[in-house]
């Protein structure tokens, strides 16, 4: 989610109206800690099981709010449960307003979220022969934000939202050592 493939909610509202794929696209990496994108860098890997992207210091408002936000997948009788799970707070001026805000479109965004994921799940068990938009290689298809992945690669329009703040933010925290500038 974030790294390429879009972001399965309102793609007209929080995609640039990109439409989010409806397949596993080729071209992106596995995931890796230090991958970075609008909702800030990839902290945590459990692979296959759960992963969590950290925000920290992103201002709004006048104020400074921090975000995590981990999906983790848990075995349930015969199938598999996603769970969605954003923790953000807040300090300065505006942190009460803002939290206001957040925590309703939050809400309502992540549930549109799994709603369009459990669809894409259900659109490939029902095994389409081809992908619903194929791939045309770029690498702005699926995603306008900008994603910057640990070993170099980029995703995304250029510059779109704060992509560059997080890989920043990983290396200063030490989840990446520092890179040659992307790709």
């Amino acid at each position: 989610m974030g790294r390429g493939a879009g972001w399965y909610s309102v793609d007209w509202l929080d995609n640039g109206r990109k439409v989010s794929a409806w397949h596993i696209v080729s071209w992106i990496p596995e995931p890796r800690l230090g991958d970075a994108t609008a909702i800030g860098y990839l902290r945590h890997i459990d692979t296959g099981r759960s992963v969590a992207w950290w925000l920290d210091g992103s201002r709004f408002l006048g104020s400074r709010f921090r975000m995590v936000t981990c999906f983790s997948l848990c075995t349930e009788g015969q199938g598999t449960r996603l769970i969605s799970r954003i923790s953000a707070d807040a300090t300065g001026p505006m942190a009460h307003i803002f939290l206001l805000a957040f925590r309703p479109v939050d809400s309502i965004m992540a549930c549109r979220q799994l709603i369009g994921l459990r669809d894409r799940v259900e659109y490939c068990e029902q095994g389409h022969a081809s992908a619903r938009d194929p791939e045309t290689g770029s690498r702005d298809q699926y995603q306008l934000y900008e994603i910057l992945y640990a070993g170099g690669d980029r995703a995304g329009v250029a510059g779109k939202e704060e992509g560059a703040q997080w890989r920043r933010a990983a290396t200063r925290d030490g989840v990446l050592t520092p890179l040659e500038p992307p790709r």
